[in-house]
């Protein structure tokens, strides 16, 4: 077995070992010893990146990097372990065998006994491990025994046990820029001590360009390819080893691209197929199914994946379509090969030429809508009206869940009193899997609806003022009739739709309030990092209690600072964070100025980072008058009632952002707006609308229902809330709610 201090990442000390360390190859020995001295993986190690936080603190949970040979796998291994307080072993899958693992355990689990000292054990080539290595290093590196990091150039969910993956944080190494490749290179010409800094080398650029073209993002390759450049190249008369391009193309050859079908080319090709398929795209399809065949891949795996196709992106489109693809693969196991492929090409150019339908996807959409029954003891309102519902009020304001976009409605389900208690978290195991993240999502959305409440002290239409003083009562109920939390989901994917992150982006969340956006924004982007501002202490600690259910790699980072002071407490840490995308909801009411604030975290944004700012648009939202249908009150009401409502949203701007896009238009950022109308059914009680239209309501001078309630009689009052009553009380509306969203390349 291979560990730290004997011999695979060692520094020879003897003078045999240190001319055996000058004599290693180029690519050992210009080897990056820190991650300052790494070149490359920007999207994982850049500063403020997830994986570099945990290096540099030594927290790393288990991980797995996956990527193609010469992208710093083993080498961000050396660095872990020249940095690490923590033991530190290494192994070969391809020489190991579990006695080795065994060992392993044995030396990890006497660390912890004698200094309480963690173990990290680096496999390199993990995906080479059998079923009973894994199994041996499976339950020890769940119990914390072992803190496992594994490299591979194979698709770990593929080719790793998937219990280690499940285990396991999966960070993609990729493919070195020709940027990164050059930087290799001429960092080992400069340096003296491990490279060729100590004698006079040229090579002429075209010699450069062709080594680092040709080596696809390997800087391994790049590395051999130029010692071997170097070390057959003779002095000149003055002394200066000069590389053409001649000796260049003949010290490094093109890698063969191979189609393997136990490797990623196998599940790449047949998904371009798939995809090629679903596009109806014919050329292509048979271009991917010519080089499948051609390349030895089963014809029943073929078959297999277009047989489903036929019902999963077909379906009733053309019915037909399943039967074409059966009775072809029937065909081809009566047939067999070379003729079959004439059979295989049928159903292939059937499927590309077919109309397309996901319909059948609604059956999971059923089969979720059975799960998700409810069996808690409920409140009022849920209970069974069938009996004594008239006397008792069994049933009265219940909301029937399939009636809501993903059958879901905020909606009391616990005792009034334990509203927003947690009492279960769902793990990443089996079915929970599957539920965890919309559970989350739902939690999430009605947080932030109650918080808006909490903010906005009373609803109504279209306020846009502070928060006024004093204690708001928000009841469950009420929270189920206003609906926010429906439309606030439609926002928050809106905003990262247009935001455009990737799995590996950095993203900062401006928000401040209850992590709304952050969490969506950790599920998004696992391999590059969420940072978010929390508006004080106590947020932060919601924040963090919140974030304890997750794995420490998946957590976000803190920031407690006043939205105008951000970019002050982002200057101060120690390294500078550069973000891929800056989101915020409803952001106007905790800035005096919008514009100086964009400015100043400018230089916190990576190169062609962008930033989305969302706010609700009153002037645009769901209209009253509009939800009365003609007769319900009297003429000469529903006109005053239509002109109050014309002359509140004519003295609304048409959009709250547009004032900040003119003001960063002024200082040469040209942003855009895009408005956006979101909908979900709406309840209303009789308390909530007693309540818009009482006396108290005109306390928020800007809304809809202020005006109203100020300018109505007591009479009128009482008229349109019997009308209200009548139309609304116990049925679904279609509500629109209104939000404009700023778009800006940073």
């Amino acid at each position: 077995m291979k560990r730290k201090e004997e011999d695979l990442f060692a520094e020879p000390e003897t003078p045999a070992g240190v001319q055996a360390q000058k004599d290693s190859p180029l690519a050992a020995r210009m080897r990056p010893r820190t991650l300052d001295e790494f070149i490359g993986q920007e999207h994982i190690i850049g500063p403020g990146r997830l994986l570099r936080r945990a290096i540099q603190a030594d927290q790393l949970t288990s991980i797995i990097l996956y990527g193609p040979p010469g992208t710093g796998k083993t080498t961000l291994a050396q660095i872990i372990a020249n940095t690490t307080r923590a033991r530190f072993l290494a192994i070969n899958a391809v020489l190991a065998g579990v006695k080795d693992i065994r060992d392993s355990i044995e030396i990890a689990k006497q660390a912890r006994k004698d200094s309480d000292q963690k173990t990290i054990l680096f496999v390199d080539e993990v995906h080479r491990f059998n079923k009973s290595q894994q199994d041996a290093l499976l339950p020890h590196v769940e119990n914390g025994t072992l803190t496992l990091i594994g490299a591979t150039t194979e698709n770990p969910y593929f080719e790793v046990n998937k219990a280690l993956v499940s285990r396991s944080r999966i960070f993609q190494l990729k493919p070195l820029g020709e940027e990164h490749v050059r930087a290799v290179m001429l960092a080992a010409l400069a340096d003296p001590e491990r490279g060729y800094g100590r004698l006079r080398v040229e090579i002429d650029p075209e010699a450069l360009d062709h080594i680092v073209r040709v080596a696809s993002g390997d800087a391994r390759s790049a590395l051999n390819a130029l010692e071997l450049a170097v070390e057959t190249t003779s002095a000149g008369a003055d002394g200066v080893a000069r590389v053409n391009l001649d000796v260049a193309e003949e010290s490094i050859q093109r890698r063969a691209v191979l189609y393997d079908k136990d490797g990623d080319a196998h599940y790449d090709t047949i998904s371009a197929f798939i995809k090629s398929l679903r596009g109806s795209d014919a050329d292509a399809s048979l271009y991917w199914l010519s080089k499948m065949v051609y390349a030895g891949e089963d014809p029943r795996f073929i078959f297999r994946r277009m047989l489903i196709l036929a019902s999963e992106d077909v379906g009733l489109a053309d019915p037909q379509a399943l039967g074409v693809v059966s009775a072809a693969a029937a065909a081809f196991d009566y047939v067999g090969l070379p003729e079959g492929q004439f059979h295989l090409a049928q159903a292939c150019l059937y499927l590309a030429s077919a109309p397309k339908s996901n319909t059948t996807m609604a059956y999971f959409d059923a089969l979720e809508s059975v799960r998700s029954e409810q069996k808690d003891e409920v409140p009022d309102h849920l209970k069974d009206a069938s009996r004594d519902g008239e006397d008792m009020g069994h049933g009265k304001g219940y909301l029937y869940p399939h009636a809501y976009r993903d059958h879901w409605v905020a909606q009391q389900y616990l005792p009034g009193s334990l509203q927003g208690k947690v009492f279960y978290q769902p793990t990443d195991s089996g079915y929970e899997a599957t539920i965890r993240e919309r559970v989350a999502r739902n939690r999430e959305a009605q947080l932030e609806a109650a918080d808006q409440d909490r903010r906005e002290a009373g609803g109504g239409w279209g306020g846009t003022s502070k928060p006024r003083s004093g204690k708001v009562s928000s009841s469950w109920l009420d929270r189920a009739a206003s609906q926010s939390g429906e439309i606030l989901k439609k926002a928050r994917e809106e905003i990262f739709r247009l935001a455009r992150v990737k799995r590996d982006s950095l993203v900062l969340d401006l928000s401040g309030g209850t992590g709304f956006l952050t969490w969506e924004a950790c599920r998004l982007c696992p391999a590059g990092g969420v940072w978010s501002r929390c508006d004080d202490a106590g947020k932060r600690q919601a924040m963090e209690e919140w974030a304890r259910h997750l794995e420490t790699l998946a957590r976000p980072e803190l920031v407690t600072a006043e939205l105008e002071a951000l970019p002050q407490a982002l200057d101060e840490r120690a390294e500078r964070p550069r973000f891929d995308a800056l989101v915020g909801l409803d952001l106007l009411r905790k800035t005096a100025d919008p514009a100086e604030l964009v400015m100043s975290l400018k230089p916190f944004a990576a190169k062609g980072a962008s930033l989305i700012w969302a706010e609700a648009n009153p002037a645009r939202s769901q209209g009253f008058r509009e939800l009365l249908p003609g007769g319900r009150i009297p003429e000469e009401l529903a006109a005053k009632v239509e002109t109050l409502e014309r002359t509140w949203r004519n003295a609304l701007p048409p959009s709250p952002l547009e004032s900040l896009r003119s003001d960063l238009a002024a200082r040469g950022l040209a942003a855009t707006i895009s408005p956006r109308d979101f909908g979900a059914k709406k309840h209303f009680t009789p308390a909530q609308i007693r309540k818009w239209l009482s006396p108290e309501a005109a306390e928020r001078p800007d809304s809809l229902l202020a005006k109203l309630s100020g300018e109505l009689s007591v009479r009128e009052r009482a008229m349109l809330e019997a009308a209200l009553m009548d139309v609304f009380s116990g049925q679904g509306i279609d509500w629109r709610q209104s939000y404009d969203f700023l778009i800006l390349e940073l």
